[in-house]
């Protein structure tokens, strides 16, 4: 994929220069950063033009570093059956994009989830809104400075871990064998206890039930 992706590049860098960086290999898939101001047009170039066919946007996927965000397009060519991955680069106080839904229908829905994930503002959009969370959540759940909230309208976020509970059981279990060990009582002793302990458990039903009306 590494000489597919140099060769792509290096004929875009014939009509766009320097808006066209340098191929990176850091990454089990090759990829090169293209200048966002150009990211229309070349995406344009890519799926129209016979030496790409890029005609399916494969995704796009967003990145925070903790240093700057950047976005990733795959694009897959039916015609050729070959990918090519580019990057947008985006620092944390200029997250304006231009929107390439008018070039790859499927890009409207992603850049909706990367609006609504990371906050990249995608300009040109004909419907920028939160895909997967309510629109009047706040923030923006994949960013590294993201902070949850401790509940939305009312709602505890705080869910207790169903694994606890059965490990609460299985502590009682473990007291209740060395106790009988302390007592000398025998195996067959603490197999009746643990009858008891058993019969006395919730079921899944009956815990959803208790959860149910807890909340």
């Amino acid at each position: 994929m590494e000489s597919a992706t140099s060769e792509k590049a290096e004929l875009l860098r014939t009509t766009f220069g320097d808006k066209i960086g340098e191929v990176h290999t850091d990454n089990p898939d090759a990829y090169v950063y293209v200048d966002k101001e150009a990211l229309v047009e070349v995406s344009q170039k890519l799926k129209n033009d016979d030496n790409f066919s890029f005609d399916y946007l494969m995704s796009i996927s967003g990145v925070d570093t903790e240093e700057e965000l950047f976005l990733v397009y795959h694009l897959f060519s039916y015609k050729h059956r070959n990918e090519f991955v580019m990057r947008i680069k985006a620092p944390y106080d200029d997250v304006d994009i231009p929107s390439v839904s008018s070039v790859w229908a499927a890009a409207n829905w992603h850049e909706r989830e990367q609006f609504d994930l990371f906050g990249f503002n995608f300009s040109g959009h004909p419907d920028l809104r939160r895909i997967l969370l309510p629109e009047d959540w706040v923030g923006h759940p994949l960013r590294k400075d993201y902070e949850y909230p401790e509940e939305y309208h009312g709602i505890d976020h705080h869910r207790p871990d169903p694994k606890d509970q059965y490990k609460a059981w299985d502590d009682l279990r473990l007291k209740a064998k060395e106790k009988k060990e302390e007592e000398g009582s025998g195996e067959e002793a603490f197999e009746e206890a643990d009858t008891e302990v058993t019969e006395t458990e919730p079921s899944d039903e009956e815990a959803t039930s208790e959860e149910e009306v807890k909340e």
